[in-house]
């Protein structure tokens, strides 16, 4: 198993915005293509307005066939450019990081979500 961590930032006081987008465009097609979503978090301390979100998957093919099948979605487009429109992101960080030997699983990460 693998994890995909992003980390968003946002503009000062547009989280809430930014959610607002995301849950009405962007939540139900990226979990139908994706699949497995670890979750999804706003920070409390620390740098401030930025949202973590994991996603895990069986390896690096998994990955790379499910994040092509998303950028192949004419939803999933149409949400990224109505993201992008509203200009509430400052950055982005992605991080791929894989499991110790002493890791609990999530629970439900071995089942096979929808085929590709």
């Amino acid at each position: 198993m693998i994890v995909d961590l992003r980390i968003y930032t946002c503009r000062p006081q547009k989280t809430a915005a930014f959610f607002q987008i995301y849950r009405a465009h962007g939540w139900d097609v990226q979990c139908r293509i994706l699949g497995r979503c670890i979750g999804w978090y706003t920070t409390m301390e620390g740098p401030l307005n930025q949202l973590v979100h994991l996603w895990a998957y069986r390896d690096m093919a998994d990955r790379q066939a499910r994040r092509e099948r998303l950028y192949a979605d004419p939803e999933w487009l149409a949400y990224i450019a109505r993201s992008e429109e509203a200009g509430l992101l400052v950055s982005m960080e992605n991080r791929l990081l894989k499991p110790t030997d002493f890791c609990p699983m999530p629970p439900g990460w071995d089942e096979t979500p929808d085929a590709i």
